[in-house]
């Protein structure tokens, strides 16, 4: 028995299911809010302030192309969880081969512990910077408290609270404000950028695309319309339901356009903050979020400072969970293990075994002699490179009947979910071509 599956409820009177929709607009952010704002983690960060102080505003033309990407891809991932009614890794397991599935699994699984490892350190640094105290500590109280609410909170509870988190970006857009920024040199190096194929900028541009356009973002997206279809008694998977597609349909564009909007809004202030200061003052090597903050005080001031430091603190407790949550969701729909936020420990032990787990191999890791904080840089360029395979099984099932019934994705969709996956497959071979 297919554990994953969802038991579809008794059929609700007309017009039930449009009647108790809340239009709203921030009623329809959700998915795709948390999944956007959980892609500026400290390892991101680590990213965009790195690109930001060595190449200046000259990196910005990437944000302004991983945007619609973003969009196009992870709507496909969360339309294929709702229009299925099963996360991304079951719908693998139903309809291709294996091994193809077990190692897009261990891949993931690989990349989101060290991920995990590298936002924790991050963390803990940064308390240490702003609050004084062990940096270890730090990282291993953020580590089991990250674990400890994922098991703990059910998921409508658990949601709020990563939603009230995404407001930690924020800092990112305030620290950029205190500063005064050439804005006509900044939009003119965005719009009309000079590349170059030196070494340092390609892996610095696939670094960027893969920090931006990750994996576990599509495992995550897609399991987290499913959760939320399953909290809804008279929500059923869309192929079954063709009543509630429209409103549903509409309710994905909003979010995920909106999520992907605020991630890539906060990448840009990121990179404005570090080239103007970072940058213009000869700091061009950036390892970790925790020494871009440290570099900025004496530039920026201790506002500045403190802004840049707490929020890496806030992005590393809402990028956690995502990153232990879409490893469990992947092996437990690979497994056919029961899987939800929403039941108890005793109801899916398997489960949050995988995010108890990779949680707490992350947080050991900032104790052992592995330096977390030199796999944040590349841990992006590794995601970059998994990408490519897991956004070419996501576009086949999207435009497969068998998973999406009278909703495989439009022409506008696989075109740009195609020119994505294309995108990313061009960037990946340029880095190999320059390091080789």
């Amino acid at each position: 028995m297919d554990t994953e599956t969802v038991t579809p409820p008794a059929p609700p009177v007309a017009g039930q299911a449009r009647a108790s929709t809340n239009t709203s607009w921030l009623s329809k952010l959700g998915p795709g809010l948390i999944t956007g704002a959980a892609d500026d983690d400290p390892s991101g960060i680590a990213t965009y302030s790195q690109s930001g102080a060595q190449f200046g505003y000259g990196m910005l033309w990437t944000l302004l192309l991983t945007y619609p990407l973003m969009v196009g891809i992870q709507a496909i991932s969360a339309r294929i969880g709702r229009v299925s009614g099963h996360g991304l890794a079951t719908n693998i397991r139903r309809h291709f081969p294996a091994w193809l599935l077990y190692s897009i699994v261990a891949l993931l699984l690989a990349a989101n512990t060290i991920n995990i490892a590298a936002d924790i350190a991050a963390m803990g640094q940064a308390a240490s910077l702003v609050v004084g105290g062990g940096a270890h500590w730090y990282a291993a109280a953020a580590g089991v408290l990250s674990a400890v609410l994922q098991v703990m909170l059910p998921y409508q509870r658990y949601v709020r609270v990563l939603k009230w988190l995404t407001l930690a970006l924020l800092a990112y857009v305030a620290t950029a404000l205190t500063l005064k920024l050439p804005w006509l040199e900044i939009m003119r190096s965005a719009v009309l950028p000079s590349i170059s194929w030196d070494k340092d900028y390609i892996t610095t541009v696939v670094a960027i695309f893969g920090t931006t356009i990750s994996p576990y973002l599509f495992f995550w997206q897609a399991s987290q319309e499913v959760e939320d279809l399953r909290a809804d008694p008279n929500a059923q998977p869309l192929k079954h339901a063709t009543d509630q597609a429209c409103d549903q349909l509409k309710r994905i564009n909003i979010d995920t356009m909106t999520g992907m909007g605020f991630s890539n809004l906060v990448a840009m202030f990121i990179m404005l903050t570090t080239a103007a200061t970072l940058g213009a003052h000869g700091i061009t090597h950036i390892e970790s979020s925790a020494q871009a903050a440290e570099a900025l005080r004496p530039i920026a001031g201790d506002f500045a400072f403190a802004l840049f430091s707490m929020g890496i603190i806030g992005t590393g407790l809402l990028a956690v969970p995502v990153l232990a949550g879409s490893a469990a969701y992947a092996i437990a729909g690979a497994m056919r293990w029961k899987n939800s936020l929403e039941l108890q420990l005793s109801g899916a032990r398997k489960f949050y075994a995988i995010i108890i787990g990779a949680t707490l191999v992350g947080t050991a890791m900032c104790f052992t002699s592995i330096d977390p904080i030199q796999a944040l840089y590349w841990s992006a360029v590794v995601n970059g490179v998994i990408a490519v395979p897991v956004m070419v099984v996501v576009m086949l099932l999207a435009v497969r009947p068998a998973v999406m019934g009278a909703f495989v994705i439009s022409r506008r969709l696989r075109v740009l979910g195609w020119l994505c996956t294309g995108v990313m497959a061009l960037a990946v071979l340029a880095m190999f071509a320059t390091l080789g």
